[in-house]
């Protein structure tokens, strides 16, 4: 499902203009974007987190010339479901069907 796909369910499901759903979901992604970027982490209740994992330094090889190179540590943007979100993901039916065929 695409960002047009989203923003168009939620305005049939709504009744809002598609214009300002669009904009209210550029606005929350700037916002998660923006947060995150500053250092804090999105706690969503029923959904999710979106929280910044620490990667630590370390050596890693360049096969194609033969040498070490050094990553220094780094922050990369997450996403954890919660536990309701993820228990719903395991009883869908349809998913289950999916997996089956």
């Amino acid at each position: 499902m695409t960002k047009a796909e989203v923003i168009s369910e939620i305005a049939d499901k709504t009744g809002i203009e598609k214009s300002d759903v669009a904009a209210t979901v550029e606005a929350f992604f700037k916002v998660v974007k923006d947060s995150m970027a500053d250092g804090n982490n999105i706690y969503v209740r029923g959904f999710g987190s979106f929280v910044n994992k620490k990667r630590a330094k370390k050596v890693a090889r360049n096969i194609s010339k033969n040498t070490s190179i050094i990553i220094d540590e780094h922050f990369i943007p997450s996403f954890k479901p919660s536990k309701t979100f993820v228990a719903k993901i395991k009883n869908s039916k349809k998913i289950k069907a999916e997996v089956v065929s």
